[in-house]
């Protein structure tokens, strides 16, 4: 049986992006970038007030404060003639600084008298001038490829005039939840026997957070023939397949046969680990399909611990950066590791990790709690309070 690092290993290897698309700035956001994005324009596009004032010669004020206004330089419409001895224009923030003028007063410094201007004020050494070029300028590489984009980004993206960005493709996943005991949540309560289907939901919620897309959610009985008739639509719909439950070995756990029955590879069937230690992964073709256990628990850590990776390489991310711990001090004192490498549910607060009393792998309440998953080694010693242990942000 594979441990940890050993199965996240195998992860990673597969976890390549699935191929670039152009996307408009508009649908950007969360994407990743495929390629380098250079820009088609300078910025500023030339020399502009970087304050609303007036746009004068640097030289005149060694030999006077009053200035003639002869025009407005706005953004976008500058000016069209040239400042000349005694002459000053009107000008406002981002707006071209007109030709002859290389300076400009800010307007907190000015008296003005319809065409009379008078300097009341002291200006100092700057000249409130940005120079062409002087953030970034055409042909500039503005954002690397594997940028992941955001508000600022996409604030850089748009600001070099490029209105379609290349992004690596979303990871489209299909979920199938297995179990003669689920039901839609709302309709437990009247069908004696029965549970909600929480995984299904918090699967695609958790796929849709890692920056994937949800094609299709599938629920199944413990009828072979259905889910592998549910696998094979599966299949053909997604790049990524997850199921849930029917990964153990009782009578009616069927997930792994009915993608064995399509082909199916198995890259790895379980990992010593605790909780979760059903957890699968096999390839059929191209597609790549994550088997989760049955608990809510179990499943969603184990998605944390390998259906985040997966998702973000696929999607053009570093598979490896969101598997990063960090060591933190515990609030209170843990109990020695097990037999397999432990994940204990936790809570994060002034610093200090505590782990959760419920550390039962169907809990629901308790992982709504958790906000860690702290790292126990097998064999760990007992780890006093004030001790650093890992932890990954859950």
């Amino acid at each position: 049986m594979l441990n940890y690092e050993e199965a996240l290993a195998l992860v990673v290897d597969l976890a390549k992006p699935l191929g670039a698309e152009d996307v408009s700035l508009s649908s950007a956001n969360r994407r990743v970038l495929a390629a380098p994005l250079i820009s088609r324009v300078s910025s500023p596009p030339a020399d502009v007030s970087a304050m609303d004032g007036y746009a004068v010669r640097d030289a005149d004020l060694a030999e006077t404060r009053s200035f003639r206004l002869i025009g407005v330089s706005y953004p976008g419409t500058g000016f069209a003639g040239s400042v000349g001895q005694g002459e000053a224009v009107r000008i406002f923030t981002g707006a071209p600084i007109p030709d002859g003028a290389d300076r400009v007063l800010v307007q907190e410094i000015i008296t003005r008298d319809g065409d009379d201007v008078q300097v009341t004020g002291e200006w100092g050494k700057a000249r409130h001038i940005r120079l062409m070029g002087n953030d970034f300028k055409a042909g500039d590489e503005i954002l690397p490829a594997g940028c992941p984009l955001n508000a600022r980004s996409i604030v850089a993206a748009a600001g070099a005039d490029r209105a379609v960005l290349s992004v690596w493709r979303q990871p489209r996943v299909a979920i199938i939840g297995t179990g003669d005991e689920l039901v839609e949540p709302g309709s437990a309560a009247e069908t004696a026997g029965h549970i909600p289907d929480s995984l299904s939901y918090a699967i695609a919620a958790f796929a849709e957070e890692q920056g994937a897309v949800p094609v299709s959610r599938q629920r199944c009985g413990d009828n072979p023939e259905m889910m592998k008739a549910m696998a094979a639509q599966a299949l053909a719909q997604a790049d990524v397949v997850v199921i849930t439950g029917g990964a153990s070995v009782g009578e009616k756990d069927f997930s792994k046969g009915a993608f064995a029955a399509l082909g199916a590879e198995m890259i790895f069937s379980k990992v010593a680990i605790k909780p979760g230690k059903p957890v699968w992964l096999a390839r059929v073709g191209d597609r790549l399909v994550l088997g989760l256990p049955g608990n809510p628990t179990s499943a969603l850590v184990t998605a944390r611990l390998f259906l985040a990776p997966l998702l973000a390489g696929l999607g053009g991310r570093d598979p490896n950066g969101v598997t990063l711990w960090r060591s933190v001090p515990a609030a209170q004192s843990l109990p020695a590791g097990g037999d397999r490498e432990t994940f204990v549910r936790a809570i994060l607060a002034d610093g200090k990790v505590s782990a959760l009393r419920n550390q039962d792998s169907g809990a629901q309440q308790a992982l709504a709690q958790a906000g860690v998953l702290i790292r126990m080694a097998v064999d760990a010693p007992p780890v006093a309070a004030g001790e650093t242990v890992q932890i990954l942000d859950l």
